[in-house]
């Protein structure tokens, strides 16, 4: 299986003014390569930036001649500064698609809880279960404000309902999600599952919420990651039963018992 490949971007489209949603043409990546949402690409940033980039996958799909793969990122430091301003027709070097996605079933009814550039990867959830046999998903999603706020049209016409919270109250919740989580659960609790991604503080307390009401939860961590491959120990994360485990190899989707919240 080809890992490696350059990559044509097809799209781009400024979702803010340092958001930006890319598409790219990425050969028969997909078809060889895809376990789920909720993996990510490794995109070599520019010659003078050493480690290439983790970036979680919003949507794909298989296509003729080319599967197409999108991203949603905003610019950090040196590497998406780099990225965010590449032009349509430049090509990329990435590695993908790597890691383990969310393991979903088509015969459940999921709750998605996206935090920030944690709503991406929330998205491409939300695609693949529009057509579930139980119904269609429900989002939440927070953002610092109205203005920071993505995809939510995407997430309107994939879900069956989507609630935003804002923590300065300009959209939706004044809050965070988690307590927006607890409501949502207390009106219906008849989800097979949440599917969380976002920061840590965010999963951690998303986690509990879903322990609380008795739901299993899967949560996709972030941490900064070097090879993308499980050869470093740059991205290796704390687990419940003492051990480590590498985010990009292993995960970065896990059942939320498995992590040590603490560590």
């Amino acid at each position: 299986m080809k890992v490696e490949r350059h990559c044509k971007i097809v799209r781009k489209d400024w979702l803010n003014r340092d958001t930006v949603y890319m598409v790219m043409e990425a050969g028969d990546m997909v078809r060889t390569s895809w376990r789920g949402p909720g993996q990510f690409i490794h995109i070599k940033c520019g010659d003078g930036v050493l480690l290439r980039r983790p970036i979680s996958i919003c949507s794909c799909s298989c296509d003729t001649p080319e599967d197409l793969v999108s991203i949603v990122f905003e610019a950090r430091g040196a590497g998406t500064q780099w990225l965010i301003h590449r032009r349509v027709g430049d090509e990329l070097d990435i590695l993908g698609l790597l890691g383990n996605g969310f393991q979903i079933d088509k015969a459940c009814r999921y709750l998605l809880v996206g935090g920030g550039i944690g709503v991406p990867p929330i998205r491409g959830c939300a695609q693949y279960t529009q057509h579930n046999q139980r119904g269609k998903s429900t989002a939440i999603v927070g953002f610092r404000s109205k203005e920071r706020a993505i995809l939510l049209n995407h997430l309107e016409e994939e879900c069956v309902k989507v609630l935003p919270a804002t923590d300065d109250g300009s959209l939706g919740y004044h809050g965070y999600v988690d307590e927006l989580v607890r409501h949502e659960l207390e009106q219906d609790g008849d989800y097979d599952a949440i599917l969380a991604c976002g920061p840590k503080p965010m999963l951690k307390n998303v986690a509990e919420a879903a322990a609380q009401f008795g739901i299993p939860c899967q949560v996709s961590m972030e941490e900064r990651m070097g090879c993308g491959v499980g050869a470093c120990l740059v991205c290796a994360c704390n687990m419940a039963d003492g051990s480590r485990k590498h985010v990009c190899k292993a995960g970065p989707v896990f059942d939320a018992k498995e992590v040590d919240w603490n560590g």
